[in-house]
């Protein structure tokens, strides 16, 4: 099995070994490069083409909202995933906005931290629960800012099934909750997923749930 490629990224170097000597030893996954910074992280992305950049949010130089921005534009086929020290930290939400696919907060234990690599290698998004809903309310009753831009309203031409599948979604369920709440079966969930997706013009759940506050479809504490 090809192991996946890893490139991390952060400012610190004590951080930045760490992570290299938490993860190397699992035969899965091979770190292939280290980044001080956001500007470090898309080149050395562009030369070594990582399946998965973990990606601190807050680095010199470049941050990593705009390295993320920028590695979707060149290598939309590499992975992002944003590590925060902060559990409100608006950053991160930005980071989703620019194409991340997920966020973890940086005292994840490794086995999390693993395992959430291996689900973002495979397209899908990691959100920690425990950020989720503190973190996307924090950031929706906050004015918005040029750095961060609010999206269009919600798309008129959703179905009712297909509202009713991003409000449970933007509650925290999985495919297999939403089918078992919605009496479907979970190919039929898959499907209006991948439609919603499509008209929300998001390209993974967290960016998804971040639309349904926004949008006002789901509130805080809702």
């Amino acid at each position: 099995m090809t192991p996946i490629r890893l490139l991390i990224a952060d400012d610190q170097p004590l951080v930045r070994r760490g992570l290299s000597l938490i993860l190397s030893p699992d035969p899965a996954l091979q770190v292939v490069g280290e980044a001080e910074n956001g500007a470090h992280a898309v080149e050395l992305a562009r030369e070594l083409r990582p399946d998965v950049v973990v990606m601190d949010i807050r680095m010199p130089v470049l941050d990593g909202v705009d390295a993320t921005r920028e590695l979707a534009r060149v290598l939309p086929d590499c992975r992002v995933l944003a590590l925060s020290t902060f559990d409100l930290d608006e950053y991160v939400v930005a980071a989703l906005r620019a194409g991340a696919c997920g966020f973890l907060p940086k005292d994840v234990s490794p086995e999390e931290l693993g395992a959430a690599i291996r689900t973002v290698h495979t397209g899908e998004a990691v959100v920690a629960p425990r950020l989720l809903t503190r973190l996307i309310s924090t950031y929706v009753r906050t004015p918005a800012t040029p750095a961060v831009p609010r999206p269009a309203p919600a798309p008129a031409d959703l179905t009712p099934r297909e509202t009713e599948v991003w409000r449970l979604i933007a509650t925290g369920l999985d495919n297999d909750a939403i089918a078992a709440a919605l009496d479907l079966s979970r190919s039929t969930v898959k499907n209006h997923i991948t439609a919603l997706f499509a008209k929300l013009d998001v390209r993974d759940r967290a960016q998804a749930v971040i639309a349904a506050y926004e949008s006002g479809l789901v509130t805080a504490g809702v």
